[in-house]
């Protein structure tokens, strides 16, 4: 009983029997019950038109008892049998004729409410009890019910055939889709993540099914994306690495004097180690969910200003004009200001990078709905649109020697979206190349 099939295909006689035999019982008891009556109604007919002719012969009821108490029926000759058991009674209600139990010259005026008139010429002279529930079957009759009974249990046996043959093809339908989930989940066990099962229906199987598909490709893809962005890591972590060890054995051995250009320059493939690792640990700390965060409500205008004062001469620098603008109906939102604070300097920092000379980033806030939009609009390069849909992916450089040689760690808009994500809130870029580049941050706003 471990197989799912054996114990539905089970499930499905055990029921089909069960409603199969009542209905059986049930047709058997009804046409027993209601043949039974017919057989009274013909012998009940027989005797009250015998009864009328009797009368209609006699003119009373005189010599009734003898006459319908012959045992196989009339005196006459070739009169037929008399089945079943009836009372005759008079117009007073005494038994005048007992076709079965004797009850002549008995008052059973208390069963006359059950009785069937006599009538003669339009005059009642009596009435007919039914002294007996049913009468004796005759041969025929009784071969009639059998072939009845027969016929119910064949069609109860082929019903229990139909019923087997459904509940295995059923059975086997219903678990088909646990089969390919189990196997599927198998494979994956054994390493084999990206798994495609397919879809039978569109019911609750076929929508783990779907759920499952989506899990497993989630899970290749993942898994894929944590080999490269190890991979890069190590890449990334080896090259300052390399070039920090190689100036020290060569200081070390006297290869090289020691300079402050030099000095420099160690200096700086350590502070890119450094910020590589502390990335990666905020990363790691916002998708374990214990970045630590003190929200309060902040103005958008205020958010935008301080980002543009702390950037202002940079941009200045690059010949970039850097300007802010909110509307009045923005509502506050409740964000970590630090946190939201490193967020934006990171999209300013990328738009000035990729901004030439005498372009412009537009810093905005405006609300949409009890929502608001924070957006960093530049009129740089843009980006191309095969790069566009990883942006956001974890080491993506779209410009991997460009991003080397200005100190990118390859995480900054995956941090971006990880902590926009942890306040409740949504990050999309926008593109045109050459046109520039748009990433709008929608969050919530403090009174949601």
């Amino acid at each position: 009983m471990r197989s799912l099939t054996v114990k539905l295909i089970l499930a499905f006689l055990l029921i089909s029997v069960i409603g199969i035999g009542l209905a059986a019982v049930l047709a058997r008891a009804v046409t027993g019950r209601e043949f039974d009556r017919f057989i009274m109604d013909s012998a009940r007919g027989e005797f009250l038109a015998d009864a009328v002719s009797y009368y209609q012969t006699h003119g009373s009821w005189d010599g009734a008892g003898d006459y319908f108490r012959q045992p196989n029926g009339h005196p006459e000759p070739g009169a037929p049998p008399r089945p079943g058991s009836f009372v005759l009674l008079d117009q007073s209600g005494a038994v005048v004729a007992s076709v079965g139990p004797d009850r002549t010259g008995k008052n059973i005026a208390k069963d006359l409410a059950r009785g069937k008139t006599i009538e003669v010429d339009g005059r009642k002279v009596g009435m007919v009890l039914d002294a007996s529930r049913a009468p004796a079957l005759n041969d025929r009759e009784a071969q009639y019910l059998a072939t009845i009974n027969r016929a119910l249990a064949l069609a109860a046996l082929g019903a229990m055939v139909i019923a087997v043959l459904l509940g295995v093809v059923l059975a086997r339908t219903l678990t088909q889709p646990v089969r390919d989930l189990t196997r599927a989940i198998q494979a994956m066990s054994r390493g084999e993540l990206r798994q495609e099962v397919p879809v039978r229906s569109a019911d609750e199987l076929g929508t783990l099914t779907q759920a499952f598909n989506r899990m497993s490709a989630d899970l290749a893809r993942s898994n894929e994306l944590r080999r490269q962005m190890t991979a890069d890591i190590a890449h990334d972590l080896r090259t300052p690495l390399t070039v920090i060890t190689g100036y020290i054995e060569a200081l070390r051995d006297g290869v090289l004097k020691p300079t402050p250009a030099r000095f420099e320059t160690m200096h700086n493939e350590a502070q890119q180690l450094k910020r590589l690792v502390e990335d990666l640990r905020t990363l790691s700390l916002v998708d374990a969910g214990e970045l630590p965060m003190q929200r309060q409500p902040v103005a958008p205008r205020a958010l935008l200003d301080r980002l543009a004062a702390a950037y202002a001469p940079q941009a200045a620098a690059c010949q970039i004009t850097l300007a802010v603008s909110a509307t009045s109906e923005a509502p506050d939102v409740l964000v970590d200001p630090e946190r939201m604070a490193q967020v934006l300097g990171n999209l300013v920092s990328n738009a000035l990078r990729h901004t030439p000379p005498g372009g412009r980033i537009d810093l905005s806030a405006q609300a949409e709905g009890d929502r608001v939009a924070l957006v960093v609009a530049d009129t740089g390069e843009g980006m191309p649109a095969d790069v566009l849909p990883h942006v956001f992916d974890r080491l993506y450089r779209g410009d991997a020697a460009r991003s080397q040689q200005d100190g990118e760690s390859g995480l900054g808009l995956a941090i971006a979206k990880s902590i926009v994500e942890a306040h409740g809130g949504t990050i999309a870029a926008a593109s045109t190349p050459g046109q520039g580049t748009t990433f709008t941050i929608t969050l919530p706003g403090a009174g949601v």
